[in-house]
């Protein structure tokens, strides 16, 4: 429910936009939800790095 600002690689930027367009949703709401799931003790940046990797491997292994 607030702004925040967050520092990420233009390479997580990339594959976030990918990853929320492919689920027909915003960023800002995929991020959101990523952000509502992490941790306390998580940082955003590291959660969204962590998910970002997470779904790269997940592809890999389902040859997609």
């Amino acid at each position: 429910g607030h702004r925040t600002s967050v520092s990420l690689e233009d390479a997580f930027w990339r594959e976030l936009r990918d990853i929320a367009k492919s689920r027909e949703e915003t960023a800002a709401a995929l991020i959101a939800a990523i952000d509502s799931k992490r941790p306390p003790e998580v940082g955003l940046a590291t959660a969204l790095r962590l998910y970002v990797l997470s779904e790269v491997l997940k592809r890999q292994l389902h040859g997609a």
